[in-house]
């Protein structure tokens, strides 16, 4: 039987060299390390129970709201009339303002798929695991790649537009735009602002990842489409003012 080695008490950063360590605790020291524990809840039953006590309430609020109000149902359908405007479901009435600015294949096809291809994709970025600002690195390629999608939407779309159809009256597509350029804006501000030095909205606003800004545009051209086309499309889906009837 081999004699055990003496343990020598020295001072050393290398692991892998002593793998053994010895911690010396003080009085007024402690080995606790001072964290934050996050509030955790179980599945089941805790997360089903409140699932179930929040699809109650909203099934007892639907209840209410159609004792007092009655649905706004239209007349039976007519196969002889066909209704103008002839507008689709409200979740589809922004793919329906889209098909008033692109082609078919563009508005019906290729936009919506592109969208729930980046919805997919989007969870799996590294940058949105890290949450890391989309401005906080690489500024100025950045800057070069956000100059040139804002240039190919604004000024390469419309002509895209033409091409595809030729001969017929396009109509202006500033509308569908319009979602792009306010968030383009944002994204600008954010650009330029320091993210150490910045406080507030702006402080806010530069540490936002890219999949953030994707999902805004998402929701903001979502968002608009669907009022456009709920609001203020008439007969013959023109321009149309709620309160003054068709231009």
């Amino acid at each position: 039987m081999s004699t055990p080695k003496d343990f020598v008490a020295t001072l050393d950063s290398d692991a892998r060299k002593t793998p053994r360590r010895i911690a010396f605790i003080t009085k007024r020291t402690s080995p606790q390390v001072h964290v934050k524990d996050e509030e955790r809840v179980m599945t089941y039953p805790e997360v089903f129970f409140r699932l179930a006590v929040a699809i109650e309430a909203l099934a007892v609020a639907l209840v209410v709201v159609s004792l007092i109000w009655n649905a706004p149902l239209e007349s039976l359908a007519d196969p002889t009339h066909t209704p103008n405007p002839a507008k689709a479901p409200w979740y589809f009435l922004g793919l329906q303002e889209l098909l008033h600015y692109f082609p078919p294949v563009v508005a019906g096809v290729l936009i919506p798929t592109l969208a729930v291809i980046a919805l997919i994709i989007i969870p799996y970025f590294n940058i949105n695991i890290e949450a890391e600002g989309m401005w906080t690195r690489d500024r100025k390629r950045r800057l070069w790649i956000f100059g040139v999608v804002v240039f190919i939407l604004l000024i390469v779309v419309p002509y895209v537009r033409k091409l595809l159809q030729p001969g017929v009256d396009v109509p202006p597509v500033w509308v569908a735009l319009w979602p792009t350029v306010t968030v383009a804006a944002f994204m600008l501000l954010a650009a330029q602002t320091d993210p150490e030095s910045a406080t507030g909205f702006r402080r806010w606003l530069v540490r936002k990842p890219v999949s953030f800004w994707i999902m805004t545009w998402f929701l903001f051209e979502l968002v608009v489409l669907t009022a456009v086309g709920t609001f203020f499309r008439g007969p013959g889906w023109s321009w149309v003012l709620p309160w003054k009837g068709a231009l």
